[in-house]
């Protein structure tokens, strides 16, 4: 049922961390990032190829939707309730949710995870417990997004955060539009990508060339 709802453009969300029910949402503005936009600082680009962080993807589903859901200055609660977790781990199970996670001396301090259906991936949720870590994970999710041949990068809502790397509201028709191809596209999730082509798409986003 959870897959065939992104499929038509709900998702859902619960009203608090301690509320059993679910929301099912289809909101009139869309959040997306464009993945042939996105806007990559020089700063953070230095960042991502200092490989400051250890960047992986799919080892601990667990930890990143338990980061995800923890409160922080501003967001006190979560929409992550239980029923979330179980659905989203199950999904995960069947190889349909994927992570993003960044580790510092082995610690994992941030991260994001997502659901992919066809060529579009839907952005749920991201933590950072480190300067930079959630931007380090979002930088490798879109690098992997687009080697993979996917088309859309829902981000549900947008933030002030995400409008710094390209992201912007469409209304629900020109959603929808781009939804139908995108989850009838064979894209590819890419969890360890050949490391010089992961650094050469890098490079690209920051509108650099490989040397």
């Amino acid at each position: 049922m959870l897959l065939q709802a992104y499929g038509m453009g709900l998702f859902p969300m619960a009203r608090s961390r301690e509320d059993p029910r679910l929301m099912w949402l289809n909101p009139r503005q869309r959040g997306i990032l464009p993945l042939d936009g996105f806007h990559l600082p020089r700063r953070l680009l230095r960042t991502v190829r200092s490989q400051a962080f250890e960047v992986s993807c799919d080892r601990d589903f667990p930890a990143v939707i338990a980061g995800c859901a923890t409160p922080a200055p501003g967001r006190e609660d979560t929409w992550i309730n239980s029923e979330i977790v179980r659905l989203f781990s199950e999904l995960f199970d069947r190889g349909h949710v994927h992570t993003v996670e960044c580790r510092l001396d082995g610690e994992l301090v941030g991260g994001l995870y997502g659901m992919a259906l066809g060529g579009a991936f839907f952005g749920e949720s991201m933590f950072s417990f480190a300067t930079d870590a959630s931007k380090v994970a979002l930088v490798h999710l879109v690098a992997r997004l687009r080697l993979g041949g996917f088309m859309l990068l829902d981000t549900q809502f947008i933030t002030g955060h995400l409008m710094r790397f390209g992201a912007r509201e469409i209304g629900r028709d020109s959603y929808k539009a781009q939804l139908e191809p995108a989850i009838g596209t064979q894209a590819v999730w890419l969890p360890e990508p050949d490391p010089a082509a992961l650094d050469a798409e890098i490079l690209a986003l920051g509108g650099r060339q490989p040397v």
